[in-house]
């Protein structure tokens, strides 16, 4: 038989980039069967050759030598005086194989595996593709932007996959022109009419996380924990982060020296203003540190329907809600509290900080109370006297003490 090299005679087919050669063979293998399936109502005597390294694909259909005139299916049986012809040395009963070519198959079937074979191919990508990309959810990629359009832009992998990234996943102060590099992280892949799409994002948390796991080997090694994030994207952040380890400032590290780390994530984002605070299961703290910088006098919690009533100074009230709101807003979202501020015109004095009563309280009693996130002495006269026993588990004794001399520190 003639060698006939298919992956040539198909060559428009080489278009498709992440198909390797091995598989394009058991592809045309299979598209040949089912032609040969068709022609001959079976492919059980017929072998197909491959040479992956050549390309090259033969057929050959294997027939049983029987006496002439007792040919009962001409698809799996010769006459004598037919195979004869072929070699003269055939016996009856041996086995005839002969090479299926190309050329046998009419116009019409050749059309039909140009057609099943695209069809395949093309399948197979897709399958490849969403299954590559369905294991990368959540991870950041650097792509190549080929087309920038009013809704969204579509960018290449290294290996030309195409990606799309919406207008709104992208950041307000994003503007790209085609062949710029971009980074986004991997939000989704949906399938459309059963094509996959890969759907980037620069909005979400996620990226944020990503971006500080690649610039914090802290948080890499789990050394320091990312307990929540919340983003308006290219405006404001806030980063709960938490450490098992006394010895690592989770803060500290995540911002590093003189903000080096965290600058480069403030850059990659436009210039979004992210603040990283400490995370504590004291509420009260909690949202203290979220409203940061805002200087707070004291918290009262209403854990039935999770709001928090927040007190300060009239001059802190903006610092509090910040510009456009962000600051109280992420605030609320980052703790999971519903937080109200209220100005704090009902004291006469400003407040006074614990540690300027350790002559007359035990140092002890005052980190029990800063443990509980009551830095001032409003803070710890803002608390009821059974919620203070039940929090810092002093005796009642102690309390009464401790609230008779904060009291008549604001008497004076």
């Amino acid at each position: 038989m003639e060698n006939f090299n298919l992956v040539d005679s198909f060559s428009e087919f080489q278009e498709f980039k992440n198909i390797d050669r091995t598989t394009m063979m058991r592809i045309l293998e299979d598209v040949f069967r089912s032609m040969l399936i068709k022609k001959y109502k079976t492919d059980e005597n017929i072998d197909v050759n491959l040479n992956v390294d050549k390309g090259d694909f033969e057929i050959y259909k294997n027939r049983i030598v029987v006496e002439d005139g007792e040919v009962e299916d001409p698809n799996l049986q010769i006459a004598y005086s037919d195979a004869i012809k072929i070699e003269p040395d055939f016996e009856i009963g041996e086995e005839v194989s002969e090479p299926v070519r190309i050329d046998s198959f009419g116009r019409r079937d050749i059309l039909t595996i140009r057609q099943e074979l695209s069809s395949k191919i093309q399948e197979y990508e897709k399958n490849n593709i969403y299954k590559k990309y369905i294991d990368r959810v959540g991870e950041v990629i650097t792509g190549e932007v080929y087309q920038v359009w009013k809704r969204e832009i579509l960018v290449l992998d290294n290996e030309g996959i195409e990606l799309t990234l919406p207008r709104q996943e992208q950041i307000p102060d994003d503007f790209y022109h085609k062949g710029d590099t971009i980074r986004a992280v991997v939000a989704r892949v949906e399938l459309r009419n059963n094509m996959p799409i890969i759907v980037l994002s620069r909005t979400s948390p996620v990226f944020l996380e990503r971006l500080l796991e690649a610039e914090v080997p802290e948080i890499y090694d789990g050394l320091i924990t990312i307990r929540k994030i919340v983003r308006i994207p290219g405006k404001r952040a806030k980063i709960a982060v938490e450490s098992y380890d006394e010895r690592i400032d989770p803060v500290g590290a995540c911002v590093g020296m003189k903000g080096s780390r965290i600058h480069v994530i403030v850059r990659e984002l436009r210039s979004e203003n992210i603040d990283v605070i400490n995370y504590t299961n004291n509420q009260s703290l909690y949202i203290t540190r979220a409203l940061s910088p805002a200087k707070i006098t004291s918290i009262t919690l209403h854990e039935e329907t999770k709001k928090a009533d927040v007190y300060m100074q009239p001059d802190q009230v903006l610092n509090a809600i910040g510009k456009s709101g962000y600051n109280i807003k992420l605030a609320s979202k980052l703790t999971g509290w519903n937080i109200d501020i209220y100005r704090d015109t009902d004291s006469d004095i400003d407040d006074v900080e614990l540690d300027e009563f350790s002559d007359e309280i035990d140092q002890w009693v005052i980190d029990v109370l800063k443990g509980i996130g009551c830095d001032t002495a409003r803070d710890v006269l803002s608390i009821s006297f059974e919620d203070l026993v039940k929090r810092t588990d002093l005796e009642e004794e102690t309390i009464k003490e401790v609230i008779k001399v904060l009291k008549a520190e604001f008497e004076k």
